[in-house]
C-alpha cells in the first residue's frame, strides 16, 4: 500500500460518490484532460470511464508513478514533474479541462501561477475543477466588504467565474486530514478587465493588503505619491480599509499605476 507524503501534501481522495460527483460536473468525453496530482488514480479511473479524448497527468512523486503506469498501461500520458515547473500550454492544442486534487501547501501558488499566466486573447484551458482547503475556497470566492476578501479573491475573479460545487468532509480521504476541503469550478469569463501586466495586480494588492485592518491612504501614497487626480478619478476615499474596495476599484487602480510607469 502507497504511503501518503506528508512533505508533499498528500491525501488521496477515497470517497466514490464524490469522485463520481467531481467526474460529472461537466461533460469531459472526447475531450482533453489534464489532471494534477493523480496519486494512486482513484479519481483518474473515474475520469476514464468517461470516455475522453487524451488525459494527461502530472506526478511529483516518483513512487506513484510506477503504480499509475502499472494500473492504466498506455492510456495516459504521464508528466513525472513539479507542476510549478512545468508550461501546461505545451501539453495541447486544444483547451483543457483541468482536474486537481492539490497539494494543500502549494494550492493557492498552484491558482496564482495559472492566472498570471494567461494571455489575454486566448486560455490553454476550457475549465478548473479543483480542490483546496475550505478556508483557502473561501477566499477564492469572497466577496468585498467580508472578512475573506483579498488578494486571492482580486486576482482569482479577474478573468474567472467561479462556482463552490460543494464542501468534502475529511472522512473522505486517506489519510484523513484535520481540515474540510471544497471543490471549486472555474470558467473563464468573455470579457474582462484588460491590464498590461498581471504582475501589476499581484504588487497592487500586495501593497494594498499588507496592512488590511488600516486605512489605504498609506499604500495608495505610497503607489501614486499622493496623486489627487486618481483619488477623484476614482472616487477613493482614502480612509477606507482595503476591503472595502471592489474588485473594479483594484483594477481601475492598476491601470492607472500602469499609465503612471508607461
Amino acid at each position: 500500500m502507497i504511503k501518503p507524503k506528508k512533505s508533499l501534501g498528500q491525501n488521496f481522495l477515497v470517497d466514490e460518490n464524490i469522485l463520481k460527483k467531481i467526474v460529472n460536473i461537466t461533460e469531459i468525453k472526447d475531450r482533453s484532460i489534464l489532471e494534477v496530482g493523480p496519486g494512486t488514480g482513484n479519481l483518474t479511473s473515474f475520469i476514464l470511464k468517461n470516455k475522453p479524448k487524451k488525459v494527461f497527468v502530472v506526478e511529483k512523486d516518483k513512487n506513484l508513478i510506477q503504480g499509475l503506469r502499472e494500473k492504466f498501461k498506455d492510456f495516459l500520458n504521464i508528466i513525472n514533474e513539479d507542476i510549478l515547473c512545468i508550461n501546461e500550454k505545451n501539453f495541447s492544442k486544444e483547451k483543457l479541462i483541468v482536474f486537481g486534487n492539490l497539494p494543500y501547501n502549494i494550492s493557492t501558488e498552484i491558482l496564482c501561477k495559472w492566472i498570471l499566466n494567461l494571455d489575454n486573447d486566448r486560455f490553454w484551458f476550457e475549465s478548473l475543477i479543483l480542490m483546496f482547503q475550505k478556508e483557502v475556497a473561501d477566499r477564492i470566492i469572497a466577496d468585498a466588504n467580508t472578512s475573506n476578501y483579498g488578494r486571492l479573491s482580486i486576482l482569482a475573479k479577474w478573468k474567472l467565474n467561479i462556482t463552490r460545487i460543494c464542501n468534502i468532509k475529511p472522512s473522505c480521504f486517506f489519510p484523513k486530514p484535520k481540515i474540510e476541503s471544497s471543490i471549486l469550478f472555474f470558467k473563464p469569463k468573455e470579457d474582462f478587465f484588460k491590464i498590461d501586466n498581471p504582475k501589476n495586480l499581484e504588487l497592487v494588492t500586495r501593497s494594498f493588503f499588507n496592512h488590511r485592518r488600516k486605512m489605504i491612504k498609506k499604500p495608495f501614497n505610497q503607489l501614486f505619491n499622493g496623486n489627487n487626480n486618481i483619488q477623484k478619478k476614482l472616487k477613493l476615499n482614502l480612509n477606507l480599509r482595503p476591503q472595502n474596495l471592489d474588485f473594479n476599484t483594484y483594477y481601475n487602480l492598476v491601470k492607472e499605476y500602469e499609465k503612471l510607469r508607461s
